[in-house]
């Protein structure tokens, strides 16, 4: 997990939330909702991303609750 940010990985049977760079989750839930929901939590309190890992592991979502710039060329 090198990303900065919040992550919501397979654990088993179970859902934890991870910390980018930390060996101990932070929490650990019975479903992938529930980890995601205080995953988000953390994440807007702490200015930060959220990388939603399927079961295989592989970041399959991403949200930003950080500093985004407020204008987009395009």
């Amino acid at each position: 997990m090198s990303k900065k940010g919040q992550h919501v990985v397979p654990n088993g049977g179970k859902w934890s939330v991870r910390r980018a760079g930390a060996t101990r989750a932070t929490g650990t839930y019975a479903t992938q909702q529930e980890a995601i929901e205080h995953a988000k939590v953390i994440a807007r309190n702490q200015n930060t991303e959220l990388y939603v890992h399927g079961r295989d592991g592989r970041i399959r979502e991403r949200n930003s609750y950080g500093n985004d710039p407020s204008t987009v060329k395009g």
